[in-house]
């Protein structure tokens, strides 16, 4: 163990780092704190929640950081029978990639989407967009499967074409399809032109959607050029997540107009009246503020959030503006949003409904969705950087902070897994919570929505469905690069043998979602969601590599878990 640790700390320096970790910045956290509630409220009636992080919970983060710099960088100290798990484990979930693609590539080659009981596919448009296997092409390159990744590139470049009638989303192909090709194109070494061109030629046509009076897109996109576009009303997340792609494209290509149409986006949306930093689901593009009676962190809501960090990350940190968007959000979240269940002690991230009201009603409803914002929260504090390869001081109060909910919010989404009978989580879960204002527990069904006897997770009939869905193993993944803690890797692992055990179908038909995980075993609903090769079962791999692929510090993961890395702009762009 001694030769262990002395390869592990190499200096001095290391030494005095642990015996910074033995120190909580109190005077400098409560300065914070105050100054959060000193300032006014968005809504002067409105009970705040006070989320705040815990005496407990901080020394338990000094632990954490103790033990990421003894066992160094992803556990240095590690055995040869855990590597050789890790090995394994990672072989498990490389073969389930190739067993989800096998099914896919016999049954629905060259369709957008898969229906692995009928095996049949769907197109979203006449001809189809490549739309599964552009978004799972480099799940397939990073897991090794070099065969599989070949045939599915070659079914991209011989027979894919955008120049077609129809409409699609514009948000999800640009998420799922045009980010994936770009990540595909930089994980050949920047040197597969014919990725390039289809991603060019993609981004072209969906950039048509762009030329409204405001800059604002709609929500569907024509491949083919129009006279005029129209926006009206428009779902926040997904106009603000295109950003990272097209940024991205400009940058390969030199084309600043790319960059142009996306960053118009960004200045009507940043200038745009907020709460605290906090926005409604929805943005009208006539008068340019957000719309609709619902803040979340889940659906229509989350990836706004994720992008204002993202954008400053990938940009290396030279676009201020972003992270001191994100900054507030976070406090707004804090502030108004983050609650604590009375049994379980669970942390989540609630929902405020009819904000435009001065005493909005808070719903203890959590999306999975929601579950991103974890390794979100851990990114934004170390930039991606392992907890083993800096000084505890550099952490300030606020990332400290950020860390502390990063890790309880991911205790409470792995209990929406392990608390139900599949050992999957639900669409949508609520808690238990007592109103701090009355100090009142909100009503609920013990026979019908309770999960667990004596627990706080409640789910009602119509979210009981999973769709395989990636953001709770994503923030996994991000917290075991970051902190080094065994548990996210254990965690990750129990989860991908639940998926295994009932999502998995017989015979090499691939996966399935499920109907019902409050019980077992649940019904199949006869969709492979195309995340769930290009995200969930990416993030699982990852979480059992090596830090070097993909290094967090280097990349950012787009919303469908696409790595773009980073850059700064040129004269060019």
């Amino acid at each position: 163990m001694l030769s262990c640790l002395a390869h592990c700390i190499d200096n001095r320096q290391r030494g005095v780092w642990l015996d910074q970790a033995n120190t909580i910045p109190t005077e400098e956290y409560n300065a914070l704190l105050r100054a959060r509630f000193k300032r006014p409220s968005a809504w002067p009636n409105y009970t705040l929640s006070k989320w705040q992080a815990a005496q407990r919970q901080q020394e338990e983060l000094n632990m954490a950081i103790r033990e990421a710099l003894i066992n160094g960088k992803e556990g240095c100290c590690n055995s040869g029978g855990d590597r050789q798990t890790t090995q394994e484990r990672r072989e498990r979930i490389s073969a389930a990639a190739k067993y989800a693609w096998e099914a896919y590539r016999r049954d629905a080659l060259g369709y957008d989407e898969f229906r692995p009981l009928s095996h049949s596919g769907t197109n979203m448009t006449r001809q189809g967009i490549g739309y599964f296997v552009a978004d799972v092409l480099d799940t397939l390159w990073l897991a090794g499967l070099q065969k599989e990744y070949a045939e599915a590139r070659r079914f991209l470049v011989d027979h894919v074409t955008y120049n077609q009638t129809g409409s699609v989303s514009l948000f999800e192909t640009t998420i799922r399809v045009l980010g994936g090709l770009l990540s595909a194109f930089h994980l050949s070494g920047e040197s597969d032109t014919q990725l390039l061109h289809l991603a060019d030629e993609l981004g072209t046509r969906l950039a048509y959607s762009f030329e409204t009076d405001s800059g604002i897109p709609p929500e569907t996109a024509s491949l083919q050029h129009q006279k005029h576009v129209y926006a009206y009303q428009s779902s926040t997340a997904e106009i603000s997540t295109l950003q990272l792609e097209f940024r991205y494209l400009a940058r390969l290509t030199g084309k600043r107009r790319y960059r142009k149409y996306v960053d118009k986006i960004m200045d009507v949306v940043l200038k745009a009246p907020k709460w605290d930093g906090l926005v409604p689901i929805y943005f009208n593009a006539v008068t340019r503020r957000f719309t609709g009676d619902t803040i979340r962190l889940g659906s229509r809501g989350d990836s706004y959030y994720e992008y204002l960090l993202k954008q400053w990350l990938q940009t290396s940190q030279t676009e201020p503006r972003f992270r001191e968007e994100y900054d507030t959000a976070m406090e707004g979240v804090k502030k108004y949003l983050a609650a604590v269940s009375p049994n379980q002690n669970l942390t989540f991230v609630g929902e405020l409904l009819s904000p435009n009201n001065a005493n909005p009603e808070f719903s203890p409803k959590m999306d999975h969705l929601v579950c991103f914002l974890s390794g979100n929260l851990a990114l934004g504090a170390t930039q991606g950087r392992s907890l083993a390869e800096m000084s505890p001081l550099e952490l300030s109060a606020s990332n400290r902070e950020d860390l502390v909910l990063a890790r309880e919010l991911a205790e409470t989404c792995v209990r929406m897994y392990f608390d139900t009978a599949s050992g999957l989580a639900p669409e949508i879960a609520y808690f238990r919570w007592t109103n701090p204002a009355t100090g009142v527990e909100k009503p609920f069904d013990v026979n019908t929505q309770l999960v667990k006897p004596g627990g706080d997770i409640l789910v009602h009939t119509s979210d009981r469905h999973n769709l395989l869905r990636p953001e709770t193993v994503e923030s996994l993944f991000i917290l075991w690069r970051i902190t080094g803690e065994a548990k996210w890797r254990e965690y990750g692992w129990r989860i991908f043998e639940a998926f295994e055990q009932w999502a998995r179908l017989p015979d090499g038909h691939g996966y399935s979602n499920l109907l019902d995980v409050t019980v077992v075993p649940p019904q199949h609903t006869n969709k492979m969601e195309t995340f769930f090769v290009s995200e969930t079962l990416k993030y699982l791999y990852l979480l059992f590599s090596d830090s070097s692929t993909v290094p967090l510090s280097r990349y950012v993961f787009n919303t469908e878990a696409h790595p773009l890395p980073h850059f700064t702009w040129n004269k060019k762009n």
